[in-house]
């Protein structure tokens, strides 16, 4: 079974984004923020399967965050990487610093 990142974001939009907007977004990227410490616990001392809940957490608050902003995810990744590394240009990257 797989999902598109568009199905995905979509999929948060129609199940949470009356209480998103409604919470905002510093709120929300609080949230994002508590979950990205659970996953740091998780990869720390957590089983695989819990690694996965914690992954899965961190990526629909990002998604959440980015529908609360009137982000498309998908065409701001292909935006920023579509035509390879921000920094060099390449497929394969050969920058010494982090794009």
């Amino acid at each position: 079974m797989s999902m598109t990142l568009d199905d995905f974001q979509a999929l948060i939009e129609r199940m949470y984004s009356a209480k998103d907007r409604e919470r905002g977004s510093t709120a929300t990227f609080l949230w994002l923020c508590e979950e990205v410490g659970e996953l740091a616990a998780a990869i720390r001392e957590g089983t695989r399967e819990e690694k996965e809940g914690e992954f899965a957490d961190v990526l629909a608050w990002v998604v959440t965050l980015a529908n609360v902003e009137g982000i498309n995810l998908s065409a701001a990744l292909h935006k920023k990487y579509g035509e390879g590394c921000p920094g060099c240009g390449l497929k394969v990257c050969t920058c010494n610093e982090k794009p």
